[in-house]
């Protein structure tokens, strides 16, 4: 582009609003006449002119779900904005023009939620949004699994999807609606992209499925699914959580949801039209080239094949043998091809290793372990295995090993959701969590032992979703079951669910029927015209290696009733639905032979917690007894909590839970409570009656008295001691020791103290005295009998 003088006061004006690419331009400097600096951006792509704002407008449903695109952050690559009710997601894709040097396809989603949008402000110090909640980086896997298979093979360019909460409404969630825009921004962009896709929510209230249910509705539905799907009613993505309904049902709410999303995907390819939107032309995409590739299977073709075929290698060997035929083969490469770029002598050797270990499954019907398609590997399970912890089992499927703990906490201890994430997701505080934990030992790698990523939280949430329709919703503690991947060799995190399931009837909940989980894969040969899937084999119990040269990792947990979760995540641009019922029947059948297994070491819950687990108690402390019981701002229950280590919390007016973590400390807490109480008494006193009274304290508010020895001294204030206005109890020469007569009138309803009254009684009306004698026994929140003698 030419560069024109303008004065220095307009030049910003004059070129302010030029883009590049779709991008931000990125600004040079020239010197200008007179040595005025001008800003010069380069010439942009005629394509990615900013168009008119294009809006479209989808019933799915029976409601209306609103596309937008050309208004909002055209510097963008692509941009779109998606509006359910009045729940609004904007999300942007940019891509860099130069390749990564990362060898596999670097893509970011980031799905954030904004105080704004839901009308909150943090609540943190800082007053503004910080690190990603689990809710944000789940949802962001979600995103990621549903277009990451629709890039070309070999696209290894930086690419960003960044997801934009704008409003949300309280009703509608809106992370459908960012699979939707994500899918609608890159389908609007110049990047290479095979979609669009199109994602609904599927509930189940009452037997009838609901597409993109309320948060209301979705508070009893039974299912919650979520489907992301490709044009021809092809499956990309699928996230469930099920309240164990029945195989049947499920199956029928994929395929109504996949319907449901043929009318998103039409609705972006008319946005797509109306934009005339024009890919890219990419620099290059990084595959294998075919002259290296033939040379390589000529090298090496027969050596993988021996080791793929000999079913006494483990995970270790084989990757060993493999990796030295690899180190030979790249060698003979490089001397062959010596201008041929380092990542191609690579990628060579991984395609043709994995075309020989998908032909031996899809011809020959063989997998690397000597196992058939269908079957399981060997299972061991154990449990109780320290007696300490409150639950614990060891699950062992082939060479994946995981060690599942489960402790018991108060209701205190359970996880407590921030404002914004209740505003925004509806995500409430939960008694039950599962954390997961992948250490570099379980596949003989060193590495940082550092928090928690994102893999790992995915895999926890996968297995807790499986557990958590199991676990009586009435139960008194807070529960966490840990699983510790000590070795792994595939499908790890159903190991987790079935290692949890165990671990929880160790510990003595009351789950209403044993999970478990299984992993399917599939081998699949397209069509190299059209990319239909000509052939297939389904695997059950994958190995890590068959999950990595497979093209889908379809996993599936639940009882022997019905289906608790399920995850199924692509490589390949979408499979027809035929192929995910038949998956699903597969890990049906695997299911109920891994539950007889499980069966064998512990059928059914133990029917009682371990003598060392916590316990909980509640206790009824009437209004009138409030105060002995919490004493003077707290001290009594801050006490009791540091030198017992119970947690007590309050249910209601009149109930406290305490909770030990062993059954001595309720011991302990039990005595304690009785030493603070022990000392007082109740009497039923007579509303309007007269008492004597001794006073124990002058203070200058009043007299603390009592009406019987072993009561708790209560304030007499100065305006109910005399008819005259006083400021001190001393001006009527009141001492300690001093009977008085006083009325009652009761107690306060806020705080249960005594209302008496000195000053009532200078009046002439008549009034009956009242003597208290008897001493009774306290028993805290008890109903104690009384006795009294009255005189005239």
């Amino acid at each position: 582009m030419a560069a024109t003088a303008t004065s220095c006061c307009c030049r910003r004006a004059a070129l302010g609003g030029v883009a590049v690419g779709g991008r931000a331009a990125r600004w040079r400097r020239l010197a200008g006449p007179g040595g005025c600096a001008l800003r010069v951006a380069p010439a942009r792509r005629a394509s990615a002119e900013p168009g008119p704002c294009r809006t479209v407008t989808v019933e799915v449903g029976g409601r209306k779900m609103e596309l937008s695109s050309g208004k909002l952050a055209r510097f963008a690559d692509g941009s779109a904005v998606v509006q359910l009710g009045d729940t609004a997601v904007m999300v942007t894709a940019v891509s860099k023009t130069k390749p990564s040097v990362s060898q596999f396809m670097p893509l970011v989603v980031d799905y954030r939620q904004k105080a704004a949008a839901a009308g909150r402000i943090p609540t943190n110090y800082l007053r503004r949004e910080l690190g990603s909640t689990d809710k944000e980086i789940l949802t962001s896997r979600v995103i990621d699994r549903s277009i990451r298979p629709l890039f070309p093979a070999g696209y290894f360019y930086d690419t960003q999807i960044l997801c934009n909460l704008l409003a949300v409404d309280g009703v509608n969630d809106p992370d459908v609606l960012a699979i939707n825009g994500a899918s609608a921004a890159l389908a609007l962009s110049d990047i290479p992209w095979n979609g669009p896709i199109g994602a609904v929510r599927v509930g189940l209230v009452d037997g009838e499925t609901i597409i993109n249910p309320t948060r209301k509705q979705m508070s009893s539905s039974a299912l919650n699914l979520v489907v992301a799907g490709a044009p021809h009613s092809q499956v990309v993505m699928l996230e469930a959580t099920a309240e164990n309904i029945l195989q049947q049902d499920f199956c029928h709410a994929i395929k109504v949801g996949v319907k449901h999303t043929q009318q998103i995907i039409q609705g972006i390819q008319q946005l797509v039209k109306e934009r005339g939107v024009v890919k890219r032309t990419v620099q290059k995409l990084f595959v294998a080239p075919e002259e290296i590739v033939e040379c390589a299977k000529k090298l090496a073709f027969n050596k993988i094949y021996a080791v793929f075929t000999d079913s006494s290698h483990d995970k270790i060997s084989r990757d060993e043998a493999i990796n030295k035929i690899r180190l030979e083969t790249e060698e003979q490469l490089k001397e062959k091809f010596p201008e041929a770029e380092p990542y191609e002598i690579t990628e060579t050797f991984s395609v043709v290793s994995k075309d020989i270990f998908r032909n031996l499954v899809l011809n020959e019907y063989r997998r690397c372990d000597g196992r058939d398609l269908t079957s399981l590997r060997d299972i061991k399970c154990e449990v109780n295995m320290f007696k300490m912890l409150h639950g614990s089992a060891l699950f062992q499927r082939g060479q994946t090993q995981v060690l599942c703990t489960v402790t018991f906490d108060s209701i205190e201890s359970s996880v407590k959701s921030d404002v914004i994430s209740t505003a925004v997701s509806g995500i409430k505080d939960k008694n039950f969590m599962l954390h997961y934990e992948f250490p570099p030992y379980a596949t003989n790698e060193i590495g940082k032992v550092t928090g928690m990523n994102r893999r790992e939280l995915g895999h926890g949430a996968l297995a807790e979703r499986a557990l958590k329709p199991v676990i009586p919703q009435d139960f008194p503690f807070t529960i966490r079951v840990t699983s510790e991947v000590l070795e792994s060799n595939g499908s790890s995190s159903m190991a987790s669910a079935c290692g949890g399931s165990l671990a929880l009837m160790d510990a003595g909940v009351p789950v209403s029927s044993a999970v478990a989980g299984v992993a399917i894969g599939l081998i699949a040969k397209c069509s190299l015209e059209k990319g239909d899937i000509e052939d297939y084999r389904l695997l059950t119990d994958i190995l890590g290696i068959e999950d990595y040269y497979g093209d889908m990792d379809f996993k599936m947990a639940g009882t022997t009733k019905g289906v608790t979760a399920l995850q199924v995540d692509l490589k390949l641009p979408g499979i027809p639905i035929k192929i995910v019922m038949e998956a699903i029947q597969q890990a049906t059948t695997a299911k109920r032979e891994i539950l007889q297994i499980m069966n064998q070491t512990l059928a059914k819950p133990r029917p009682n917690r371990k003598e060392s687990g916590p316990v909980v108690e509640t206790i009824h402390v009437p209004l009138s007894k409030r105060l002995r019981f919490v004493g003077p701002g707290a001290y009594n229950l801050k006490k009791l909590q540091a030198q017992t280590g119970v947690t007590v919390s309050q249910l209601d007016e009149e109930t406290y839970s305490v909770f030990a973590p062993t059954p001595s400390a309720m011991h302990e807490a039990r005595e304690f409570i009785r030493e603070i109480c022990k000392d007082d008494q109740e009497f039923n006193l007579e509303f309007g009656a007269v008492y004597t009274a001794t006073i124990t304290e002058i203070r200058d508010s009043g007299v603390m008295v009592k009406l019987y020895p072993n009561m708790t001294p209560v304030l007499l204030h100065n305006s109910q001691l005399d008819q005259r206005k006083i400021k001190h109890p001393s001006a009527l020469g009141l001492e300690v020791g001093q009977e008085i007569q006083v009325k009652y009138f009761g107690r306060d309803p806020t705080d249960g103290r005594m209302r008496l009254s000195r000053k009532i009684l200078q009046s002439p009306a008549t009034t009956v005295l009242k003597t208290l004698t008897d001493k009774n026994s306290i028993v805290l929140g008890g109903t104690v009998s009384q006795s009294s003698t009255s005189s005239q």
